[in-house]
């Protein structure tokens, strides 16, 4: 079996700010020596593990990754019946068993249902708090100590399988990531923009003030980006307890989404939809690469796909004058010139 495979994409990006630092503006990289635009790899999974694709493909294998799992709970068993007292500590019992709980606070009273960290639940870990909701509930009594054994290190949550967990107060529990993401850079060096705006009140007739309703402004950028993935077929078949069958959809799911789906910031205001105009996937046991190389020097010819595509596939044969063969086999498709398929690639990486 094919240990690795690797995906390597080219999507170009019109005008947009799909992913923020925290003044707001496109995160950015200094790669080459240049000023590079930089979408991270949280938002990319985000955005993928979120998608309609992944959803309507893997719908009951993905989790939920959330602080507030305490406060469904509680909610739940109050729907149930439960009292309120009764309801918030059997809540707290259930979901600090995934992490320590935060603290009391007057102005949040639901504050203490947190925990402090982000936890991923499986879709196990969900089935077995809501039948455990409903014994309570039913039963009318607390929850006892070997009912709340809910942690399972073996779950068949595909997202948890691609991306990982971590559990601080539960290491025995963490899942290593199957999918290594890369930040996807610009090819090209790139100049961050301001986009000054106003808004225009329709009921202002401007006999007193001719102004605007609203001034403001944002921050843009627009450019050709790189992505690299890195998936370690054994590893997620692993994670996926030996089912070869979600493995392989787990693996078309993720080049479907990676393919197609955007990061969604400020697309209200941008509509940058765009879906990869270039892939190149292979597969084999070599160690794996990336060819971010290709465009350490930035290019800059008006023909920038064509000129970024063919310098993947002179990076790639440079690197196999040098290093022997670094794939078993490799499939890819361009829109540029309307040349294989998203599907044909699909059928060659579900292939062993």
């Amino acid at each position: 079996m094919n240990r690795f495979i690797q995906l390597h994409l080219l999507t170009s990006y019109p005008p947009s700010n799909l992913n923020r630092d925290d003044l707001g503006r496109p995160k950015t990289a200094i790669m080459g020596g240049v000023n590079r635009l930089r979408i991270s790899s949280q938002s990319l999974k985000r955005a993928w593990r979120t998608s309609d694709s992944f959803k309507e493909k893997l719908s009951t294998h993905i989790g939920i990754r959330t602080k507030e799992m305490g406060i469904q709970i509680f909610e739940s068993l109050k729907e149930k019946g439960v009292k309120d007292k009764d309801a918030k500590d059997w809540a707290k019992s259930i979901v600090g068993v995934f992490g320590k709980l935060k603290g009391e606070k007057k102005e949040s009273p639901n504050n203490d249902l947190e925990i402090e960290q982000l936890a991923h639940f499986s879709t196990e870990e969900k089935t077995m708090i809501e039948a455990l909701i409903a014994k309570l509930a039913s039963e009318k009594r607390a929850p006892k100590e070997e009912e709340l054994k809910l942690l399972k290190k073996e779950n068949s949550s595909a997202d948890i399988a691609m991306f990982g967990r971590m559990l601080a107060s539960s290491p025995s529990f963490n899942k290593e990531a199957a999918v290594q993401v890369a930040h996807a850079i610009t090819v090209h060096k790139v100049a961050v923009e301001d986009d000054f705006f106003t808004a225009i009140d329709d009921l202002n007739k401007n006999d007193v003030d001719a102004g605007a309703g609203h001034l403001g402004d944002t921050e843009f950028g627009a450019g050709l980006f790189y992505l690299y993935i890195c998936i370690d077929r054994n590893l997620l078949l692993e994670n996926l307890n030996g089912d070869r069958n979600l493995t392989n959809q787990t693996i078309t799911s993720l080049l479907e989404a990676c393919t197609t789906v955007s990061p969604t910031g400020k697309q209200n205001s941008f509509a940058s939809r765009a879906r990869a105009m270039f892939c190149l996937a292979e597969k084999g046991n070599q160690q794996p690469r990336s060819l971010h190389v290709s465009f350490l020097k930035p290019i800059e010819d008006k023909d920038m796909l064509a000129k970024s595509i063919d310098e993947i596939e002179k990076m790639r044969m440079n690197f196999e004058k040098v290093y022997g063969k670094c794939s078993e086999g490799e499939k890819s498709f361009n829109v540029l010139k309307g040349e294989g398929s998203l599907e044909s690639i699909s059928s060659f990486i579900k292939e062993d």
